[in-house]
């Protein structure tokens, strides 16, 4: 279901980096959420993109989010900086795929960049509820440290935040850290790519630590993969489609009237999720485990190919 919403504020939390406040525009509630949980944002040309919500869950008249403008990217985070205070904008209700423990436990929470908008909601909600946590926020510079001040008056010395590491630096801080976390921790990581990386990385040596992961962008690296040809039969219906080099299953198919509701078109956000009944993908996404990948019964039909030259669907 979407929802609709005006912009109630806009606020420069740092340079690039902008906090939407939306409010429902019939003065109604918005739908509830959890920690961790974010929203899709319906914007013009057919554009969806997620944003995880950074207010507490027992706000129930407002939404905040935050978004970096990607000088690079696909023109998302562009269009969002050119919105007024005032516009109407078109939401999802919220979902969660980076959701808290229950119970909390101890809990680790790691941002890195403009990955601590889910962070920061995490952190008010463990904050609220005293349950133990540390939060580490590694960022390039001050500069570019939305939230900081913020974050160092609402949580003190709970918050560790660390600007302008290497790769090496950043590898020397996690290990010291993992190594002094006793089992059962939950390490709470959302960042880019090479960050969440080396976090798998580093944490597989501490099997007693719970880790949880959040990709907020998918790894540029997945583009160089190779895009052959393949064909795609449709279970239901007994119908085979040609999925050309280049072209994603789900643009393939929308064009043959079959169309996949999706939202992030990177492989993140698992609305796309298709079962898999003959062949193997080419698994592409950000979501899924290892253990599921090795499994090969469903795939992200947004990025995800097929490795031989046909998949059979549950379609």
């Amino acid at each position: 279901m979407r929802q609709k919403t005006r912009i109630q504020n806009i606020v420069q939390e740092v340079p690039g980096i902008h906090s939407f406040y939306l409010e429902p525009v019939d003065g109604s509630q918005l739908v509830p959420f959890t920690p961790g949980a974010h929203i899709d944002v319906f914007l013009d040309e057919g554009l969806i993109r997620s944003y995880s919500l950074i207010n507490t869950t027992d706000e129930s008249r407002r939404y905040h989010i935050a978004v970096k403008q990607e000088t690079e990217g696909r023109g998302g985070s562009r269009k969002m900086h050119q919105l007024e205070i005032g516009q109407e904008l078109e939401v999802s209700e919220p979902r969660n795929n980076f959701p808290l423990a229950d119970p909390p436990g101890q809990s680790i929470l790691l941002a890195g960049g403009i990955g601590i908008t889910p962070i920061y909601g995490m952190a008010k909600h463990l904050a609220a509820l005293r349950a133990p946590f540390k939060l580490h926020y590694l960022v390039r510079s001050a500069q570019d440290a939305a939230f900081l001040n913020e974050l160092r008056e609402e949580f003190d010395d709970r918050l560790v935040s660390a600007l302008g590491l290497d790769v090496e630096a950043v590898t020397s801080h996690l290990e010291r850290l993992l190594s002094s976390e006793p089992a059962g921790t939950h390490l709470y990581i959302c960042g880019p790519t090479p960050l969440m990386d080396l976090g798998r990385k580093i944490a597989a040596k501490y099997p007693a630590i719970n880790l949880h992961l959040e990709y907020f962008s998918a790894d540029p690296a997945l583009d160089q993969l190779p895009k052959g040809t393949f064909q795609v039969k449709l279970a239901r219906t007994g119908r085979t489609i040609t999925i050309p080099e280049g072209r994603t299953i789900i643009e393939v198919l929308a064009e043959n009237d079959l169309v996949i509701e999706t939202s992030c078109e990177q492989g993140i956000c698992g609305i796309c999720m298709t079962k898999v009944l003959e062949g193997t993908p080419d698994h592409r996404d950000m979501l899924m485990t290892d253990e599921e990948h090795a499994a090969n019964d469903q795939m992200t039909i947004c990025v995800s190919r097929s490795i031989g030259p046909l998949l059979v669907l549950d379609l």
